[in-house]
């Protein structure tokens, strides 16, 4: 399988990686504004600076895209027009009418469309989810990833902001879970956010919260922040609660808050009850680029097997709309009332 991956950074590198060892795919050119790429595994392949002649002298069957959310929607459509299968990082757009185009025309090329949510590939995040639907609902979800960054990671994240918000960028990844457990249309979402830092856009903000209502009565929230002088006191909550006990991530040993393989690692989940706990013990936990080996085994193999991805893309939409409704919120101090889903 012929492979283009656009954009080289954290996330892109890593898919890069997954390909590069992945032994059904072939990659046959890196897209990188720089020209240049620095991991010695990927020395040797062709070097593009602009995408969209990438995409026509290459002519991929996959195109992995890891560039700045402004691009993903423009990308992904530019590569199925192209007869081109298209792996896309989260968030899938910066808009909501974007997003359903990119579905669309997933529909209208009969190509495969695989978004980036992680935490769907992880089994520890698999099981979290599969005990607390065993709990039952309606659901209280607690749920933040907060980021102490400074250095060349507060500068990765204040480029991230021309464009997307944390609450945005990270809070995909969480209510996509929410939105799994309950299963349930979100009809109600608010939002408060502050801009923490000169450094960044006066209309843009470091730290921001959601509350989202579901229709089935679930209530959650999510709060996500960036910068220095952010706190590292519980930056990482993940709880469920229902009315028969809950479910949380307990790891005493997560690392510092902006370290990537910290995001995903779980160590145990405590399952409480009225009749009592249960710790579950996850020892073989994958890391960061395990995980990114498994995600790209699944497009290659979703491609293959002509997996029905319908509903991956739905989510993938819903759970954007569910944030961008936030952001609305934010800038507007106004609840938004959300439509139906499709």
């Amino acid at each position: 399988m012929r492979v283009l991956i656009a954009g080289l950074g954290n996330m892109g590198l890593s898919h890069a990686l997954a390909h590069h060892n992945h032994p059904d795919a072939e990659i046959v050119g890196l897209v990188n504004r720089s020209g240049t790429v620095d991991h010695p595994d990927l020395q040797g392949y062709p070097v593009y600076t602009d995408y969209h002649a990438a995409l026509a002298e290459t002519k991929p069957d996959l195109v992995c895209i890891a560039t700045y959310s402004d691009s993903h929607a423009e990308y992904a459509i530019a590569a199925m027009d192209a007869d081109a299968h298209v792996f896309v990082e989260k968030p899938l757009a910066t808009t909501v009418a974007d997003a359903q185009a990119v579905v669309d025309k997933a529909a209208q090329t009969n190509r495969k469309l695989v978004v980036g949510y992680i935490l769907r590939h992880h089994p520890a995040w698999q099981r979290l989810i599969a005990e607390a639907r065993n709990l039952g609902g309606p659901f209280v979800f607690r749920m933040n990833l907060n980021q102490q960054s400074d250095g060349p990671t507060w500068e990765t994240h204040k480029a991230l902001m021309q464009t997307t918000s944390p609450l945005v960028d990270c809070g995909v990844h969480y209510v996509d879970v929410m939105c799994q457990i309950t299963d349930a249309k979100p009809v109600r979402v608010n939002g408060m956010g502050l801009r923490l830092s000169d450094e960044i856009a006066p209309d843009m903000y470091n730290y921001g919260q959601l509350q989202v209502v579901f229709e089935d009565g679930s209530v959650g929230w999510y709060e996500a922040g960036w910068g220095p002088m952010m706190s590292e006191t519980a930056f990482f909550v993940k709880d469920v609660v229902s009315p028969r006990g809950s479910v949380s991530i307990r790891d005493a040993d997560k690392g510092a808050s902006d370290d990537v393989d910290g995001h995903t690692r779980v160590g145990t989940l405590l399952v409480h009850t009225q009749a009592g706990d249960r710790e579950i013990e996850m020892p073989d936990e994958p890391g960061h680029q395990e995980l990114c080996d498994t995600e790209q085994a699944y497009m290659v193999n979703a491609i293959a097997d002509d997996t029905d991805l319908t509903r991956h893309m739905n989510d993938a939409v819903q759970s954007l709309a569910i944030c961008l409704a936030a952001d609305e919120s934010i800038r507007t101090g106004q609840p938004v009332t959300l439509g139906e889903r499709k």
